[in-house]
């Protein structure tokens, strides 16, 4: 009792010298009078009382900025000295309630939150930990350093995707521009100086910018897998490739260069996925893989692929990759790998016949009439390919109807063709004449 009784008077007597300090407009002395302040609740152990007069000094009429601002972070230094998780989740609630609406401890309400939403996620509440941090905005922070800004939006996309809530994941991963992960940070600190905008140093835990490329590109990887867009995996995959630390070891890019080679034979024919293809096979790296190379190499070759033969020979590095931890091949994506190919085999034989019966085709194929018949008219339907059916003769057509004016076109080209040999003709034949006439005078 004594202690406590001690301890009230003390802070009493600095109360009094406080007032006079913030009357007085006194910076220096007011924010080391509310530290001094904070310091004896912290050495006596008194939570209860710290908590309560953090609340009451910045209450304090006219109580300057840069008081609260010392004091939020003093406090702050405290929070991993509590002795249990309550008083812990307390103090951090108190300090957070202190700095709300305050844009000059903005970045500091931010930490607070980040500290508050990883206990709330420890215990299980995802759910609360994902809207405590959906509260904060940073990317509208000034003073606070692009990777912790980063690193924030990215805890709060991973909370998301946990909590699946994958339309606001989408969402938040737009504040970041994938450009931002090239910029010349060393750059940007030189200008920041000739403005003379204050910009805070990021903390000892923020990752580096490199570092949160990787992280960025494997939480899109998470939100792509949802909905097995194949072909945004690879070139999210083939991001993660391109940074210097995972080119550098091949423990590293071997498995990175692996997805990306399943990935782009899952991802439906488009200009996008031949590009991706052609560079990928360009790649000298793809040389140690060649397993993997000749895969590419039956994709890109305008040839028929037996999908048993292809199965049969890749179904071992197949399962083995859906089996490695951290895979996102799902369960879909082996039907999937066989109506790639089967796709592929469609776009040969379009390439190669203009008109072919669906039986020839379905043995082309190996599949059933029905089948064959599906597969293409998914095609068509998708416009990935144009071709026309008459179903009582069976028979297909891969020549695309022309329009009428591209037929008129046609005609008026040949017409010109022919106008031209004839005038070609005319003149031969006359100067066949003139010299026939000429011989005749000799």
């Amino acid at each position: 009792m004594e202690g406590g009784g001690s301890l009230d008077s003390q802070i009493e007597s600095l109360l009094n010298v406080e007032k006079q300090m913030r009357l007085n407009g006194d910076v220096v002395g007011t924010k080391k009078v509310a530290i001094d302040i904070l310091q004896l609740c912290f050495e006596a152990h008194s939570w209860k009382t710290l908590n309560d007069q953090i609340v009451v000094l910045s209450k304090r009429r006219g109580q300057l900025k840069q008081a609260v601002t010392a004091m939020v972070q003093q406090a702050m230094q405290y929070i991993d000295e509590t002795p249990d998780v309550e008083t812990k989740i307390e103090l951090i609630k108190t300090l957070n309630s202190v700095s709300a609406g305050k844009i000059y401890v903005e970045i500091e309400r931010a930490r607070l939150i980040k500290r508050l939403a990883k206990i709330k996620e420890e215990q299980g509440l995802i759910a609360e930990a994902a809207d405590l941090m959906q509260e904060i905005a940073v990317e509208t922070f000034g003073a606070m350093a692009k990777t912790e800004k980063i690193a924030f939006i990215l805890e709060q996309v991973r909370l998301c995707l946990d909590r699946q809530d994958y339309v606001r994941a989408q969402i938040l991963s737009r504040k970041i521009s994938p450009r931002v992960f090239d910029a010349d940070l060393s750059k940007e600190k030189k200008k920041a100086k000739e403005g003379e905008s204050i910009v805070e140093e990021a903390p000892a835990d923020i990752p580096s910018l490199l570092e949160l490329k990787r992280i960025y590109y494997e939480l899109m990887i998470r939100y792509y897998s949802h909905n097995n867009d194949y072909l945004e995996i690879c070139r999210c995959y083939k991001s993660i490739y391109e940074i210097p630390s995972v080119k550098e070891d091949s423990a590293k890019w071997i498995p990175v260069l692996r997805k990306i080679c399943w990935y782009l034979v899952l991802s439906p024919h488009d200009p996008m996925q031949s590009s991706l293809l052609n560079s990928t096979l360009e790649d000298k790296n793809i040389s140690e893989i060649p397993h993997f190379r000749s895969l590419l190499k039956q994709v890109i070759t305008m040839e028929v692929i037996q999908w048993t033969a292809l199965w049969n020979t890749f179904k071992d590095e197949f399962e083995n990759e859906k089996n490695m931890l951290g895979s996102s091949l799902g369960d879909k994506a082996a039907e999937d790998l066989r109506e790639r190919i089967i796709e592929h085999n469609i776009l040969v034989v379009s390439k190669y016949y203009t008109r072919i019966t669906v039986k020839r085709l379905a043995e082309l194929l190996c599949l059933t009439i029905e089948e064959a018949e599906k597969h293409l008219s998914d095609m068509v339907v998708s416009k990935a390919l144009v071709a026309k059916v008459d179903r009582p003769l069976g028979i297909i057509c891969f020549q695309a109807a022309k329009d009428s004016n591209d037929i008129l076109n046609s005609w008026a080209v040949n017409l010109e063709k022919l106008l031209d040999l004839v005038e070609k003709s005319c003149h031969q034949i006359h100067k066949e004449t003139m010299v026939h006439k000429a011989a005749l005078k000799i």
